[in-house]
Protein backbone atom coordinates (compact mmCIF):
# COMPACT_ATOMS: atom_id res chain seq x y z
CA UNK A 1 0.00 0.00 0.00
CA UNK A 2 1.01 3.26 -0.91
CA UNK A 3 0.22 6.66 0.41
CA UNK A 4 -2.19 8.61 -1.82
CA UNK A 5 -3.67 11.91 -1.94
CA UNK A 6 -6.50 13.83 -4.46
CA UNK A 7 -5.62 17.54 -4.79
CA UNK A 8 -7.42 20.24 -6.05
CA UNK A 9 -5.52 22.26 -7.99
CA UNK A 10 -6.19 26.19 -8.69
CA UNK A 11 -9.22 26.73 -6.55
CA UNK A 12 -9.49 27.04 -2.48
CA UNK A 13 -12.98 26.49 -3.53
CA UNK A 14 -14.10 22.91 -3.24
CA UNK A 15 -14.35 21.00 -6.74
CA UNK A 16 -13.73 24.34 -8.66
CA UNK A 17 -10.36 23.80 -9.85
CA UNK A 18 -8.60 20.74 -11.38
CA UNK A 19 -8.07 17.41 -9.83
CA UNK A 20 -4.89 15.74 -9.54
CA UNK A 21 -3.99 12.27 -8.34
CA UNK A 22 -0.50 11.53 -6.80
CA UNK A 23 0.72 8.80 -5.63
CA UNK A 24 4.19 8.77 -2.94
CA UNK A 25 6.64 6.39 -2.41
CA UNK A 26 6.92 5.23 -6.22
CA UNK A 27 10.35 4.05 -6.48
CA UNK A 28 9.40 0.41 -6.80
CA UNK A 29 6.49 0.85 -9.32
CA UNK A 30 7.03 -0.40 -12.99
CA UNK A 31 6.09 1.90 -15.88
CA UNK A 32 3.50 -0.52 -16.84
CA UNK A 33 1.93 0.40 -13.16
CA UNK A 34 1.88 3.53 -13.55
CA UNK A 35 -0.12 3.90 -17.00
CA UNK A 36 -2.31 1.68 -15.60
CA UNK A 37 -3.42 3.44 -12.38
CA UNK A 38 -3.33 6.42 -14.69
CA UNK A 39 -5.65 5.39 -17.02
CA UNK A 40 -8.29 4.03 -14.14
CA UNK A 41 -8.14 7.57 -12.46
CA UNK A 42 -9.23 8.95 -15.86
CA UNK A 43 -8.11 12.15 -14.65
CA UNK A 44 -5.89 14.78 -16.55
CA UNK A 45 -2.90 13.91 -14.78
CA UNK A 46 -1.66 11.64 -11.83
CA UNK A 47 1.92 11.78 -10.31
CA UNK A 48 4.52 9.38 -9.01
CA UNK A 49 6.83 10.69 -6.59
CA UNK A 50 10.05 9.14 -5.93
CA UNK A 51 13.44 9.86 -4.86
CA UNK A 52 15.47 12.20 -7.10
CA UNK A 53 18.26 11.09 -9.37
CA UNK A 54 19.82 14.71 -10.00
CA UNK A 55 21.52 16.03 -6.33
CA UNK A 56 19.92 19.48 -6.62
CA UNK A 57 15.95 18.62 -6.92
CA UNK A 58 14.15 17.63 -3.81
CA UNK A 59 11.77 15.01 -5.52
CA UNK A 60 11.11 13.22 -8.80
CA UNK A 61 7.86 13.22 -10.05
CA UNK A 62 6.34 11.03 -13.15
CA UNK A 63 3.64 13.03 -14.68
CA UNK A 64 1.29 10.72 -16.29
CA UNK A 65 -2.18 10.82 -18.58
CA UNK A 66 -4.43 8.31 -19.43
CA UNK A 67 -2.34 7.75 -22.55
CA UNK A 68 1.09 8.32 -21.75
CA UNK A 69 4.11 10.17 -20.23
CA UNK A 70 4.62 14.08 -20.56
CA UNK A 71 7.86 15.57 -19.77
CA UNK A 72 6.33 18.26 -17.70
CA UNK A 73 2.89 19.56 -16.54
CA UNK A 74 1.74 22.43 -14.70
CA UNK A 75 -1.18 21.80 -12.00
CA UNK A 76 1.02 18.61 -11.64
CA UNK A 77 3.71 20.38 -10.75
CA UNK A 78 2.06 22.62 -8.08
CA UNK A 79 -0.21 19.94 -6.86
CA UNK A 80 2.56 17.44 -6.43
CA UNK A 81 4.68 20.14 -4.86
CA UNK A 82 1.48 20.12 -2.52
CA UNK A 83 0.89 16.93 -1.77
CA UNK A 84 4.79 16.22 -0.81
CA UNK A 85 5.47 19.20 1.33
CA UNK A 86 1.90 18.15 3.22
CA UNK A 87 3.33 14.69 3.90
CA UNK A 88 6.73 16.00 5.26
CA UNK A 89 8.97 16.65 2.71
CA UNK A 90 11.56 19.63 3.78
CA UNK A 91 13.17 21.11 0.78
CA UNK A 92 17.28 21.78 0.56
CA UNK A 93 16.48 25.94 0.12
CA UNK A 94 13.66 28.03 0.69
CA UNK A 95 11.99 26.85 -2.86
CA UNK A 96 11.35 22.93 -3.60
CA UNK A 97 13.28 21.82 -6.77
CA UNK A 98 11.29 19.22 -8.77
CA UNK A 99 13.00 16.70 -10.90
CA UNK A 100 10.92 15.94 -14.04
CA UNK A 101 11.27 14.68 -17.59
CA UNK A 102 11.74 18.58 -18.84
CA UNK A 103 14.29 19.22 -16.01
CA UNK A 104 14.64 20.29 -12.99
CA UNK A 105 11.53 23.19 -12.26
CA UNK A 106 11.67 25.73 -9.03
CA UNK A 107 8.71 25.73 -7.10
CA UNK A 108 8.36 28.76 -4.80
CA UNK A 109 6.14 28.66 -1.84
CA UNK A 110 5.07 31.87 -1.16
CA UNK A 111 2.77 33.62 -1.42
CA UNK A 112 1.13 30.89 -3.07
CA UNK A 113 2.40 27.48 -4.63
CA UNK A 114 4.04 28.67 -8.08
CA UNK A 115 6.30 27.17 -10.48
CA UNK A 116 9.33 28.99 -12.63
CA UNK A 117 8.03 28.36 -16.23
CA UNK A 118 10.45 26.28 -18.03
CA UNK A 119 11.33 27.23 -21.63
CA UNK A 120 9.86 26.83 -24.28
CA UNK A 121 10.87 23.94 -26.49
CA UNK A 122 9.33 25.86 -29.82
CA UNK A 123 7.72 29.38 -30.30
CA UNK A 124 7.34 31.33 -32.97
CA UNK A 125 5.07 31.52 -36.30
CA UNK A 126 2.47 28.43 -36.93
CA UNK A 127 2.61 27.29 -40.41
CA UNK A 128 0.07 27.91 -42.78
CA UNK A 129 -1.63 24.72 -43.13
CA UNK A 130 -1.55 24.16 -39.34
CA UNK A 131 -3.07 27.69 -38.63
CA UNK A 132 -5.73 26.69 -40.91
CA UNK A 133 -6.40 22.88 -39.20
CA UNK A 134 -6.94 25.23 -35.77
CA UNK A 135 -8.98 28.08 -36.97
CA UNK A 136 -11.21 24.89 -38.32
CA UNK A 137 -11.01 23.02 -35.40
CA UNK A 138 -11.96 25.82 -33.29
CA UNK A 139 -14.86 26.50 -35.61
CA UNK A 140 -14.23 30.60 -36.35
CA UNK A 141 -13.42 32.56 -38.87
CA UNK A 142 -9.28 33.69 -39.65
CA UNK A 143 -10.63 37.00 -39.13
CA UNK A 144 -11.40 36.42 -35.40
CA UNK A 145 -7.95 35.34 -34.65
CA UNK A 146 -5.59 38.55 -33.56
CA UNK A 147 -1.94 35.88 -33.38
CA UNK A 148 -1.42 32.78 -32.84
CA UNK A 149 1.76 31.23 -32.28
CA UNK A 150 3.40 27.88 -31.11
CA UNK A 151 4.26 28.42 -27.28
CA UNK A 152 5.38 24.09 -26.56
CA UNK A 153 7.21 23.87 -23.33
CA UNK A 154 6.60 20.10 -23.30
CA UNK A 155 3.00 19.23 -23.97
CA UNK A 156 2.68 20.78 -27.36
CA UNK A 157 0.58 23.94 -26.97
CA UNK A 158 -0.28 26.27 -29.99
CA UNK A 159 -1.76 29.33 -28.57
CA UNK A 160 -4.06 31.64 -29.95
CA UNK A 161 -5.68 35.34 -28.74
CA UNK A 162 -8.83 36.26 -29.64
CA UNK A 163 -8.57 39.42 -28.22
CA UNK A 164 -11.73 39.50 -26.57
CA UNK A 165 -13.10 36.78 -23.31
CA UNK A 166 -16.32 36.79 -24.74
CA UNK A 167 -15.35 35.26 -27.97
CA UNK A 168 -13.57 32.48 -25.67
CA UNK A 169 -16.32 31.93 -23.55
CA UNK A 170 -18.54 31.40 -26.77
CA UNK A 171 -15.74 29.05 -28.80
CA UNK A 172 -18.00 25.84 -29.54
CA UNK A 173 -15.27 23.35 -30.76
CA UNK A 174 -15.29 21.43 -33.99
CA UNK A 175 -14.41 18.09 -31.85
CA UNK A 176 -14.28 15.28 -35.18
CA UNK A 177 -11.36 18.26 -36.70
CA UNK A 178 -8.77 18.45 -33.95
CA UNK A 179 -8.07 14.90 -34.30
CA UNK A 180 -4.02 15.45 -32.20
CA UNK A 181 -4.22 19.30 -31.97
CA UNK A 182 -3.37 20.84 -28.84
CA UNK A 183 -4.30 24.24 -28.75
CA UNK A 184 -4.60 27.07 -25.69
CA UNK A 185 -7.21 29.91 -26.58
CA UNK A 186 -7.16 33.35 -24.42
CA UNK A 187 -9.24 36.72 -24.30
CA UNK A 188 -9.43 39.82 -22.09
CA UNK A 189 -12.04 40.74 -19.78
CA UNK A 190 -12.98 44.04 -19.96
CA UNK A 191 -12.48 46.28 -16.74
CA UNK A 192 -16.14 45.85 -15.42
CA UNK A 193 -16.13 41.99 -15.64
CA UNK A 194 -12.70 41.80 -14.67
CA UNK A 195 -13.42 43.65 -11.40
CA UNK A 196 -16.54 41.48 -11.00
CA UNK A 197 -14.53 38.07 -12.10
CA UNK A 198 -11.04 38.95 -10.19
CA UNK A 199 -9.86 37.64 -13.34
CA UNK A 200 -8.05 39.75 -16.23
CA UNK A 201 -8.12 37.22 -18.93
CA UNK A 202 -10.20 34.07 -19.79
CA UNK A 203 -8.28 30.90 -20.86
CA UNK A 204 -9.50 27.21 -22.32
CA UNK A 205 -7.63 24.44 -23.53
CA UNK A 206 -8.85 21.85 -25.98
CA UNK A 207 -6.65 18.35 -26.81
CA UNK A 208 -7.18 15.09 -28.68
CA UNK A 209 -4.70 12.46 -28.97
CA UNK A 210 -6.22 10.81 -32.21
CA UNK A 211 -9.17 9.19 -30.47
CA UNK A 212 -10.34 11.02 -27.39
CA UNK A 213 -10.94 15.15 -27.21
CA UNK A 214 -11.15 17.06 -23.96
CA UNK A 215 -10.93 20.23 -22.81
CA UNK A 216 -8.99 21.24 -19.74
CA UNK A 217 -10.38 22.46 -16.76
CA UNK A 218 -7.68 24.55 -15.29
CA UNK A 219 -4.09 23.80 -16.97
CA UNK A 220 -0.43 25.16 -15.64
CA UNK A 221 1.35 24.60 -18.66
CA UNK A 222 -0.80 26.38 -20.82
CA UNK A 223 -1.07 29.28 -19.02
CA UNK A 224 2.61 29.65 -18.62
CA UNK A 225 3.01 29.10 -22.58
CA UNK A 226 0.56 32.15 -22.95
CA UNK A 227 2.32 34.49 -20.51
CA UNK A 228 6.28 33.35 -21.94
CA UNK A 229 4.43 34.29 -25.43
CA UNK A 230 2.28 37.32 -24.94
CA UNK A 231 3.79 39.13 -22.01
CA UNK A 232 6.89 38.92 -24.32
CA UNK A 233 5.39 40.34 -27.19
CA UNK A 234 3.88 42.91 -24.39
CA UNK A 235 0.39 41.95 -25.66
CA UNK A 236 -0.44 41.31 -21.93
CA UNK A 237 1.17 43.06 -18.56
CA UNK A 238 3.63 41.55 -16.37
CA UNK A 239 0.94 40.34 -13.71
CA UNK A 240 -2.27 39.02 -14.31
CA UNK A 241 -5.16 36.67 -13.21
CA UNK A 242 -6.84 34.12 -15.61
CA UNK A 243 -10.29 32.17 -15.43
CA UNK A 244 -10.45 29.24 -16.84
CA UNK A 245 -12.71 26.18 -16.38
CA UNK A 246 -16.06 28.04 -16.99
CA UNK A 247 -17.63 26.79 -19.57
CA UNK A 248 -17.11 23.35 -17.80
CA UNK A 249 -18.15 23.73 -14.67
CA UNK A 250 -15.10 24.75 -13.10
CA UNK A 251 -13.81 28.10 -11.66
CA UNK A 252 -10.11 28.25 -11.71
CA UNK A 253 -7.58 31.12 -11.04
CA UNK A 254 -4.11 31.13 -12.50
CA UNK A 255 -1.89 33.87 -10.98
CA UNK A 256 0.78 35.22 -13.41
CA UNK A 257 3.30 37.21 -12.56
CA UNK A 258 6.91 37.81 -14.71
CA UNK A 259 9.77 39.00 -12.42
CA UNK A 260 13.83 39.08 -12.51
CA UNK A 261 13.67 37.05 -16.02
CA UNK A 262 11.13 34.36 -15.10
CA UNK A 263 7.30 33.93 -15.83
CA UNK A 264 5.64 32.35 -12.51
CA UNK A 265 2.93 30.38 -12.54
CA UNK A 266 1.28 30.13 -9.09
CA UNK A 267 -2.04 29.18 -7.65
CA UNK A 268 -3.79 27.34 -4.77
CA UNK A 269 -3.56 23.58 -3.83
CA UNK A 270 -5.96 22.16 -1.67
CA UNK A 271 -6.07 18.19 -0.34
CA UNK A 272 -9.53 16.44 -1.05
CA UNK A 273 -8.97 12.73 -0.62
CA UNK A 274 -6.11 11.25 1.29
CA UNK A 275 -5.27 8.00 1.95
CA UNK A 276 -3.74 4.27 0.91
CA UNK A 277 -3.49 2.62 -2.80
CA UNK A 278 -2.86 -0.87 -3.34
CA UNK A 279 -0.92 -1.23 -6.74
Amino acid sequence: MLPFRQVDVFSAEPWLGNPLAVVHDADGLTEAQMADFARWTNLSETTFLSAPTDPRADYRVRIWTTTGELPFAGHPTIGSAHAWLEAGGVPQGESVVQECGAGLVTVRRTPRLGFASPPLHRSGEVEGALRARIVTALAIEESAVVDMAWADNGPGWVAVDLGDAETVVRLVPDIAAFTDLKVAVIGRWDAAHAAELGADVEVRAFYADGRDFAEDPVTGSANAALAQWLIGTGALPDSYVARQGSVIGRDGRVRIEAADGEVWVSGDAVTRIEGEVRL
